[in-house]
């Protein structure tokens, strides 16, 4: 059942790991995909990168501290509209531990992290016009 009448705009996972392009590059080879949209820091780690396979995209990232087996990855959920995203960010923050508060990015976007109360990992993202 659908709630609030608009479909979410896609689901993706998201890997967070050490190395990270290296680490792109070795399924790149395997997957026979693209990488694209790299974004790094200015000491060289990755904030953002995109593995292109067939019409699917894998989103990685350098974990940025400690990440735990099982914990590096993530679905990454991208949404229609401002209400969607507070509107799922609300019920999925419910028992949940919320990591990185709903807010405005950088990017033009509104942006959250959080882990729900089944221990998955989430990342919202509506990016504005």
């Amino acid at each position: 059942m659908r709630v609030g009448g608009m479909r979410m705009k896609s689901a993706s996972p998201y890997v967070f790991v050490e190395n990270c392009l290296e680490i792109m590059e070795y399924y790149r080879n395997i997957l026979n995909a693209e990488m694209r949209n790299i974004q790094q820091t200015e000491d060289g780690k990755c904030l953002h990168a995109e593995l292109v396979v067939g019409e699917s995209i894998i989103h990685f990232s350098d974990a940025f501290g400690k990440t735990q087996q099982g914990d590096n990855v993530r679905v990454s959920l991208e949404c229609e509209s401002e209400e969607e995203i507070t509107r799922v960010y609300n019920d999925l923050s419910v028992s949940g531990n919320v990591t990185v508060e709903l807010q405005e990015t950088d990017w033009g976007a509104l942006h959250a992290n959080l882990v729900d109360q089944f221990g998955v990992g989430w990342l919202l993202n509506f990016q504005k016009s």
